[in-house]
This record gives C-alpha cells, structure tokens and sequence, in this order.
C-alpha cells in the first residue's frame, strides 16, 4: 500500500487533474494495487471561499469558516476521482465527516486526538484507490474542522500512522527541501535527506515545502516523508525526512504578519498565549513601538488575538 498527497500545485487547471490520475495508473501497473491519495484544494481556492464568505459575514463563526474552506479540499477530490474514473480504475473517495479523524474543536488549527483506521481499510476492501480529502476532519460533535493551512501534509502523516506505514510521499512545485526558495535563489542547493527537527523548524519559519504539524506528527509516529515532484518527464525524488541529517537554509515568510502594540507589557502577554499554541514569533520594532511578528498559523493565531480584546494597530501588515 502506498500513501500519496498531491499539493495545490499540481491541480493549477484540469489537466492537474488528468496527470495525476496517470500517474496513479502508472504506479498500479507497476504492482501498486492499493494507493491512499491526499489531496489539497486546487491552488488559490482557499482564501477564494474565505473570502466569499467574510463578503457575505465578516462575523462568520470560526465553525462555518472551517466548514466553508473545506469545501475546497473535497471538490479537488471529486474532480481527482472523476479522473482516475475515467481511466477504469476502481476509486472511492472520503472527505473528513468519513475519514476516521478526530479533532478537538479549535476551529481553524484543530489538533488530531483520536484515530480510527476502520472507514479507510473499509474502503480499500472494495476499491484500489481512496482519494482523502486533506487538511479536515471532524470533531467530538461531529462538526467539520480545519487542520489549518497547507495541513493537508499532515493528514496525509496521519493516514500512514493510522494504516501503519512507515512512509508516505509528499507531492509539491519542487521536489524537496533547498538551501533557499530556488525560485528566488537560482543557487540553492537540495538537501537529500534531513531531520524531522530542522525541517519543522524551517516550516515555522517561512519554508513551505512542509506543514510543520505533519513534519511533528511524523517524528511521533515514525513516518518517512519522502518530498517529491510530478513533473512533464516523470517523477523527481528530491528530500527525505526522517531523523538524521542536518542543513542550514534561508527561509522566506510571505505570509509573516506583524502586529504592533501600546506597550512591551501587551506584546509578552500576547506572544505567551500564542506560545502556549504553538504558534512561533519573533520580537520586532514597528515605528518606534514594541511588535510582534507572526510566522506560523497566522490565521488562527489571529483569531486567538482577537479573542484577546487587545487592539489592533493600523500598522498591522502582512510580509
């Protein structure tokens, strides 16, 4: 059995689409004759629905938006099902009210309590491929919940934990980790293999070739991620992450946001309570004023700034 996750940026048009479906037929005639495919929302898609629905409610409950963004991830899985249909290949599909994950109910970055492997063994019974809806799954209560952004990688971790495999492959735009974003820096080196702890550490900081959660979630389990490209000439194999290797990179956070405050006072409150979430910052000066720069789980952790009541500043920007 093989776990793979295919991100947004495999799914730019239809033809997306299409191409992974050959691959998938590729890999069962090669003798793969089960595959578990994660996928993500095509590209732009999220913040599309996010945006669609502040337009309708700027208020809208944290559950809606969640159930809202999800829709994104299960149309990629129908249309990705609809195409490996086409080739004659017996699919099914489940989207995260099936998927056998449960989460606590911190709407926008839930985090995975409970796992039952029953719904996808099910489905590999009757079918040689299961197409998994990525970064969603359900709560106590049965609501839908989001796994936060890019968290599709760790759906796909989880489902190799949960089947008990020890590897799963992480499809993205370049086929592993780099010295350097080698769309900025034409320098940039691959690095072959590195440890769970540095590539977690490069995901808080800017790097998006992995969820950091997934990259966490997979040293707790014992989870090869295998980074990968699916390109016109085939298959690019680029980085493993498992616990040995180490490297240094430059790492660029495009979606970093700063928040400025009254007081040095109300930034170490703020960045204690997001401390206790995980959530990674770095002290800055913004206009003379004691700030607070975002790197990590940037929607969710504003959510939890405005749980605060702390004001904030005009000066709050995005990098």
């Amino acid at each position: 059995m093989s776990i793979l996750k295919f991100g947004g940026s495999n799914f730019l048009d239809p033809e997306g689409y299409h191409r992974v479906a050959r691959h998938i037929a590729q890999r069962r005639a090669a003798g793969e004759n089960k595959i578990v495919v994660v996928v993500s929302a095509m590209k732009g898609e999220t913040d599309s629905l996010k945006a669609q629905i502040l337009e309708v409610n700027r208020e809208a409950s944290p559950s809606n938006l969640d159930a809202a963004l999800a829709i994104g991830e299960m149309k990629s899985v129908y249309l990705l099902e609809a195409a490996v249909s086409r080739l004659g290949i017996p699919v099914t599909s489940l989207n995260g009210y099936r998927l056998g994950i449960r989460t606590n109910s911190d709407f926008g970055r839930a985090s995975v309590e409970s796992v039952d492997p029953r719904p996808i063994r099910s489905a590999l019974q009757e079918h040689d491929v299961v197409i998994a809806a990525g970064a969603q799954a359900i709560d106590q209560s049965g609501r839908v919940t989001f796994l936060g952004r890019n968290a599709s990688d760790l759906t796909a971790v989880v489902i190799a934990s949960m089947l008990e495999k020890h590897a799963c492959e992480i499809y993205s735009d370049v086929p592993g980790v780099y010295t350097g974003d080698p769309n900025l820096i034409a320098e940039a080196q691959l690095i072959p293999e590195i440890a769970y702890a540095a590539i977690a550490a490069m995901s808080r900081y800017g790097a998006k070739v992995l969820h950091h959660g997934a990259v966490e979630y997979a040293e707790k389990y014992g989870v090869t991620i295998i980074c990968k490209a699916l390109t016109n000439d085939g298959v690019v194999t680029g980085t493993t992450v498992t616990g040995h290797g180490n490297a240094r990179s430059v790492t660029v956070a495009r979606d970093a946001v700063v928040i400025s405050f009254a007081s040095v006072a109300e930034r170490d409150n703020l960045r204690a309570l997001l401390d206790q979430n995980g959530i990674t910052t770095i002290d800055v000066e913004q206009n003379d004023r004691p700030g607070l720069c975002v790197m990590s789980d940037t929607d969710f952790a504003m959510r939890l700034v405005e749980g605060t009541g702390i004001p904030q500043s005009p000066s709050d920007q995005q990098w």
